[in-house]
């Protein structure tokens, strides 16, 4: 396993796509926290209300669930490169097994889950510091297990957008397929479905793991939407990122490279 990461590390470092999308992704989450907390609502400015501990990692996290896009894209970037370049093609002749391209992926998932999860971990720091009146640990504490529950997110993203570059190999069409069947396809057949049975499809589950703030709310005025607790959805969401992972390994067992 340390061999595969040092193998990773090395063309990862180096490749400036790698850190144009982790710098947009930190841009994009900071500068909507930035915005949102400086509206003014009845004379005075909203993230006194919002961004405060310990409220502020779920809000956040929810946040950072629409930026989760960004880091499916950066997965897809990096495997249908180095089927462009055979790469992989190379790697299986210096010795390696199918299995570790595969592994080795799923290396630069967590690493790039767990950056950021760190990102929005230091944002979240910043303005509810900034906006909470008195801080201690009793604030700022409960509610981070939202960190956790946002890192499993954004690692089923980019397990299905690793399934699908492995799958497709050509880098616009895998990223349209991910946009797809994210934002189109499985929507639609929630849409189909009874609340009972598509809270257990992939993007519900996934999303399940960060809920809107206020939900309640909103299901007072609409009516209750069935959908998982995040304590509920975690192991659904680790089955699922087991099942990506098996199907992309399988996937890559019965084509050429």
């Amino acid at each position: 396993m340390t061999n595969l990461l040092r193998l990773e590390l090395r063309k990862l470092l180096p490749y400036r796509t790698f850190w144009i999308i982790l710098l947009l992704y930190s841009v994009f989450l900071f500068l909507f926290t930035y915005a949102s907390s400086t509206v003014t609502i009845n004379g005075q400015q909203s993230g006194s209300q919002i961004y405060q501990f310990p409220g502020i990692w779920l809000k956040l996290s929810y946040v950072a669930g629409y930026f989760n896009l960004l880091l499916g894209i950066l997965l897809i970037i990096l495997i249908t490169d180095e089927y462009s370049f055979r790469t992989f093609r190379q790697h299986v002749i210096d010795g390696l097994f199918r299995r570790d391209l595969v592994g080795g992926k799923y290396l630069v998932i967590m690493l790039v889950g767990l950056v950021a999860t760190a990102v929005l971990a230091l944002i979240a720091l910043i303005f509810g510091i900034i906006h909470t009146p008195e801080i201690s640990p009793a604030k700022i504490f409960p509610g981070a297990m939202h960190l956790i529950y946002y890192l499993v997110q954004a690692i089923g993203y980019m397990s299905i957008a690793a399934f699908l570059g492995f799958l497709i190999r050509k880098n616009g069409l895998a990223i349209i397929s991910f946009l797809l069947y994210t934002k189109v396809v499985e929507p639609l057949i929630h849409w189909r479905l009874e609340d009972n049975l598509d809270k257990y499809f992939p993007m519900k589950v996934f999303s399940s793991l960060t809920p809107m703030p206020g939900q309640e709310i909103l299901d007072a005025l609409t009516g209750p939407t069935l959908v998982l607790s995040p304590s509920q959805a975690i192991l659904p969401a680790l089955l699922y990122i087991g099942f990506f992972y098996a199907l992309t390994l399988f996937s890559l067992k019965i084509r050429n490279l």
